[in-house]
């Protein structure tokens, strides 16, 4: 059930739909990229038995998931964009794996209480307008025990993070300016270590651990056993 909360402010930037959804996509999926969603996709699922449900959140183009459910696992994906379920989804069948990719709201899912073992959001939480509302039924669809695992940019990040950050995506030059640009604009939305601490203390999971590398930020929730 969605919580009474103000919308968090946000610069309002392009839409992820039809051309600008595309781009990224293409952005995203260079060779290192997807070598590190692979071994992303193993270090987030690490602890979880075969055949664990996973959740991801604004999957994007649906790289990370993909990877998770070649590792095994039965993935569900949730975003907002119908152009990204349609990326995604046609990216999972030319990998040969089967995930389900819907449209949908993070603060108001469609799916049953208690139904995956794992949550995952990367790159995406600062986003949310509704971030309270959007914890609190990552919550409700975890099972007992169960982990959420927020991976994204940090508001401590330095110029110099970034620059180290592109300097890994191998991009040409124009693609590496403009990512560059768009980093630098997303870190005013993005969340610092200790924001994040407060927003999980008042969250039905109560506490988080928080971890930083880079420019990014890692938060692991998880919900208790009754």
């Amino acid at each position: 059930m969605q919580m009474t909360e103000t919308r968090r402010w946000r610069f309002k930037g392009p839409e992820m739909e039809g051309p600008v959804a595309r781009w990224y996509a293409r952005v995203r999926g260079s060779k290192s990229q997807l070598d590190a969603y692979r071994e992303q996709a193993s270090q987030i699922t690490a602890g979880l038995p075969a055949g664990a449900r996973v959740l991801e959140v604004a999957f994007g183009p649906g790289y990370l998931a993909i990877e998770m459910a070649r590792l095994g696992f039965h993935v569900t994906g949730l975003d907002i964009s119908r152009t990204f379920v349609e990326i995604a989804t046609e990216n999972a069948r030319q990998a040969g794996v089967t995930v389900d990719f819907r449209q949908g709201d993070v603060a108001q899912m469609p799916f049953e209480s208690s139904s995956f073992d794992r949550v995952v959001c990367q790159a995406a939480f600062k986003n949310f307008t509704l971030p309270q509302s959007a914890l609190a039924d990552m919550h409700r669809v975890l099972r007992y025990g169960g982990t959420a695992v927020i991976q994204d940019m940090s508001r401590d990040a330095t110029h110099a993070d970034i620059e180290r950050e592109v300097e890994g995506m191998d991009l040409g030059r124009i693609s590496a300016f403009t990512t560059k640009a768009t980093l630098e604009m997303l870190k005013r939305r993005a969340y610092a270590p200790s924001r994040f601490e407060r927003l999980g203390r008042h969250s039905p999971f109560a506490t988080c651990e928080i971890t930083t590398e880079g420019i990014g930020l890692e938060v692991r929730l998880t919900k208790e056993l009754e």
